[in-house]
Order: structure tokens, then sequence, then C-alpha cells
């Protein structure tokens, strides 16, 4: 399984694995390097990653119990249950080993130890023909260090839960099981 994939690595074609904004930087990054302008590298988990969150951490179930909307119960209480039961779920240890490896590379690469880094979500339904997911999850700016780093990935998958978000994708009619989220870094 590849839970996490240099931006370097990544193009168009892989917005099912990375969503939009990080298959999108993964092209700039080789489009526009051969074209000599700089844009920073970095690396995105996987939706395959954030599924095995999903799954070893128990909280599929939890998830499907959004369908208690649709008897009543208010939005609020459901996803304020969901984020905090995200949040207080650790990442796999696979997971976790590949991130701290990955922000490793590019402070290597940077030469600098701790480079600030912007966390950012990417779900793998953005930017479809019939919706747009864009923006409804969380970005955090300027985060520094490992232990940073991992809080802000574990915040962004959380982000998927956001009253506001999961409210669209109910008007929409998408399944809250169906998307998965990618974070890059």
């Amino acid at each position: 399984m590849r839970r996490v994939i240099r931006f370097r690595d990544l193009g168009r074609e892989d917005v099912g694995l990375v969503g939009g904004k990080n298959a999108s930087l993964g092209e700039l990054i080789n489009g526009l390097g051969l074209a000599g302008v700089r844009v920073p590298d970095g690396f995105a988990t996987t939706a395959d990653a954030y599924r095995e969150l999903i799954d070893t951490g128990g909280l599929r179930e939890l998830i499907a119990d959004l369908d208690r909307l649709h008897d009543g119960a208010p939005l609020a209480e459901v996803g304020a249950a969901i984020r905090s039961a995200v949040l207080a779920t650790p990442l796999p240890p696979a997971l976790e080993r590949e991130v701290v490896e990955a922000y490793g590379q590019l402070a290597r690469e940077a030469g600098r130890e701790n480079p600030d880094v912007a966390v950012r979500s990417s779900a793998t339904a953005e930017d479809l023909p019939e919706a747009s997911f864009a923006g409804q999850q969380e970005t955090f700016l300027n985060v520094r260090g490992t232990e940073a780093v991992l809080d802000a990935c574990r915040r962004c998958f959380a982000s998927l839960f956001t009253d506001r978000a999961i409210d669209y994708r109910e008007r929409m009619g998408f399944d809250h099981l169906s998307l998965a989220l990618s974070v890059g870094v």
C-alpha cells in the first residue's frame, strides 16, 4: 500500500489517489520545472492511508452513523462526535512513520531542521463536474516540527467532517464513506 507519495511523482491521473489539489501540485512541479519555474516539492498522504486510518481506528461505523441525520439527529452533535473521534485516533504506525520520513527528507533537501510547511487537505472528490468540495476542509500554515505536522494531518482528516462539509455531501447525495482525504505537506 502506498501511504505517502512525493508531489514530483504525481500527475493529473492521480486525483483518485491524492485528490485534485495534490495531483495538480505534481503537474505543476513536473510541467513548470521543465520550463525553469521552481515549484516547491512536498508529499501527499494517499486515499489508501485515509481508509487505513478509518478502518484500523474503528471510525467506519461512526461515520456510517451519519445516517442518524435522516432521523433528525442534530448535525452539530453528530459532526462534533466524528471530528473528536478522528482527532483521538492515533495515525496507523506505518503512516506516521512514512510522514515523519517524508518530512525529514524535505528538511534535508531544504538544508534546515524542522522547516515550516503548509499542511493542506485534498479530497478525492474535489472539483467534480457536478459538485465542488474545494475549500471545505482545513489548511494549516507555518507548521513546524514533526509532532506539529502529524497533528495537522489528523486535523485535516477530521476536517472532512465539519458541519459544512457533511451538510454539502448530504445535499449533493454523496455517500460519506465513499470519499477519502489526502493531506498535502
